[in-house]
């Protein structure tokens, strides 16, 4: 595995709904990162914590791109 990851991955958990019924989500935090693969193919995902409110759809995962990472 390249020595940094590339990208971040981020989670925030449904914490309500707006007047429209959309969800409305809680500060994201970080649960992992993204490394590209030495064969240039894909990539490795590494979650250090997963949220029991992923499993039950209840928050969305953020990949951000980490600058200088290359």
């Amino acid at each position: 595995m390249n020595k940094k990851p590339t990208h971040r991955v981020s989670f925030a958990r449904v914490i309500g709904q707006d007047e429209n019924g959309a969800d409305q989500l809680g500060s994201a935090r970080e649960i992992g990162a993204i490394w590209p693969r030495e064969n240039g193919k894909g990539a490795i995902l590494r979650l250090d914590h997963i949220p029991v409110e992923l499993t039950r759809h209840q928050g969305v995962l953020f990949v951000s791109e980490i600058g200088g990472a290359r």
